[in-house]
């Protein structure tokens, strides 16, 4: 007869099985640890707690998030520096402390690289324009369902812009028919677009934001019906554009 074997709930294992199995059991700590430190830390800001319950009991059901719930700016740029850094910031754009966009800018400067974006429950093509301006990563409505917070703030965590699909179809007027399908700027942008250069150096020839250039660029893509920006380029040389 063999060697003794090591059994676990009936299961034996084989010997020269037991080093694998054992192996395995203290990896598992540390896998777990791993899918810790791989979670998006989010910060949420706002000053109606049904909103963060909500925001928190939701996104903190989701494997690769965690959550954090603040209730005016101060506190968001406190939990900044003490708890951070977050890989994304949502701050409510009425909340105490905010002032307009100031407070946006404030966690701009703080948060560096780690996108901030507003959540509001009207957003406009004027707060659209003013926030990119500023430096958000986008707009999330409190009218988005539920169940697409959670992909919205992957979208963002990609290094993508989101904002509300509204907000990216023209506005309804004339002047989109008498002026072409693109608008003044953004056919100046689709001419960098065809010189080959990238968002950052195009924000940097126009005074503009990266995000505002992003905007432009997925709006561009978009009328022109194409799906990335080097066909968006290919379209416009073919129907005269550039």
């Amino acid at each position: 007869m063999g060697l003794p074997v090591i059994g676990m709930r009936g299961v034996n294992l084989r010997p020269e099985l037991a080093n694998t199995y054992l192996a395995q059991v203290k990896v598992g700590p540390m896998a777990l640890e791993a899918a810790v430190e791989n979670q998006i830390r989010i910060l949420v800001a706002d000053d109606h707690e049904m909103i963060l319950d909500i925001a928190r009991m939701y996104l903190d059901q989701q494997g690769d998030m965690s959550v954090v719930t603040v209730m005016d700016l101060d506190a968001a740029l406190v939990a900044f520096r003490d708890d951070g850094p977050f890989d994304i910031v949502l701050l409510d754009y009425q909340m105490p402390g905010m002032d307009g966009l100031e407070g946006l800018q404030k966690m701009v400067a703080l948060a560096g690289d780690h996108p901030v974006a507003i959540i509001t429950g009207n957003p406009t093509r004027k707060l659209m324009n003013q926030a990119l301006d500023a430096g958000a990563a986008g707009i999330i409505a409190k009218s988005l369902p539920i169940r697409s917070l959670a992909n919205s703030i992957r979208f963002i965590h990609s290094g993508e812009i989101y904002m509300p699909l509204h907000l990216m179809q023209d506005e309804p007027n004339k002047k989109a028919i008498d002026t072409g399908i693109l608008s003044g700027r953004e056919m100046t942008v689709l001419s960098h677009l065809g010189e080959g250069r990238k968002n950052k150096e195009i924000a940097m020839t126009l005074g503009l934001s990266e995000g505002t250039v992003k905007m432009h660029v997925m709006s561009i893509c978009k009328k022109l019906d194409a799906t990335n920006r080097t066909q968006a380029v290919v379209i416009a040389r073919d129907v005269g554009l550039l």
